[in-house]
């Protein structure tokens, strides 16, 4: 078998459903399976899917996170590779076979990833140049501005139409070797969600592959609706935030974690302080133009 696709689903039924129609749509010129991993969703998914003959079926009874749902996906793959796919993304053409046409030419690359889209095809975030480092927080202290002199508008997104050489490519679309998985292992099911996919593939890179960009091979991600609300907002920043630590923690050395610790302090504490200053602006506004309003009258 060539490609094994890994869909996790948590409580995104309809969207799942369409995920899985397109594949079989577009896909074409390839053998290929399709392993649904059901993080204990109670939206009616596991009805829906349980007696769906065309994919393989795993219902989880916790959500287990991002990475170790796609590690049980992973267990049970039979094909030469592995492709996590979202359960928010429509394909466009058929960009898994592009995907894994690409692996088979090119046996020094690890892992590679299509260009993403929003529902409105303008591009969407499909891979970062760069890993979480120095530069990383520097960049973010000084908002953006590094990464746009240094890379232009192909930081996140490849618009040269060639392929290119990438840090690591999103979980939304990453096809990664069967085989190198059982060598290095696939993500580290200390991560929930966020930064996995980065973890795991600074440990690809390490191990001397190369990850690449597709440009040729397009998904439309529409993102999910997993997390809504103030309170799931909370949970995903605090998500993010212990997984930014862990990453640091496993990639680099505890003086290095530090080092970008500090900078990281600084953006907040900037970013906090031009907040206050734009709202004691807006409140200094809003009572000029009470008190002109009063002044009419």
């Amino acid at each position: 078998m060539d490609v094994s696709i890994i869909i996790v689903n948590y409580n995104t039924c309809r969207m799942t459903a369409e995920c899985i129609d397109s594949v079989f749509e577009k896909t074409h010129g390839i053998d290929f399976e399709i392993i649904l991993v059901d993080n204990a969703s109670t939206d009616g998914s596991r009805e829906h899917f349980a007696g769906d003959s065309r994919i393989t079926y795993i219902y989880n009874d916790e959500n287990l996170g991002f990475g170790r749902a796609n590690n049980a996906g992973i267990e049970r793959a039979r094909g030469r590779y592995v492709f996590l796919l979202n359960s928010d993304t429509l394909l466009i053409g058929n960009a898994i076979k592009t995907l894994c046409d690409h692996l088979d030419a090119h046996p020094e690359t690890g892992a590679c990833g299509g260009n993403l889209f929003y529902g409105d095809r303008t591009p969407a975030q499909s891979f970062m140049r760069y890993f979480p480092s120095v530069f990383w927080e520097l960049n973010t202290l000084c908002c953006n501005l590094p990464a746009r002199l240094r890379y232009g508008r192909n930081a996140t997104h490849n618009h040269t139409g060639r392929v290119l050489d990438v840090a690591y490519v999103t979980g939304a679309d990453l096809m990664l070797r069967r085989d190198l998985l059982q060598r290095i292992g696939a993500f580290d099911p200390r991560f929930f969600m966020y930064y996995e996919e980065t973890e795991l593939c600074h440990r690809i890179r390490r191990a001397g592959f190369r990850i690449q960009s597709v440009p040729a091979a397009e998904i439309i991600h529409l993102e999910s609706k997993s997390f809504s609300g103030a309170a799931a907002s909370e949970r995903k920043i605090g998500m993010m935030m212990k997984s930014r630590a862990l990453y640091y923690e496993l990639t680099h050395s505890r003086r290095y974690g530090r080092a970008v610790d500090a900078i990281w302090n600084v953006t907040i504490r900037t970013r906090l302080l031009c907040f206050a200053r734009n709202e004691a602006r807006r409140a200094v506004w809003e009572a000029n133009r009470r008190a002109t309003a009063r002044a009419r009258d």
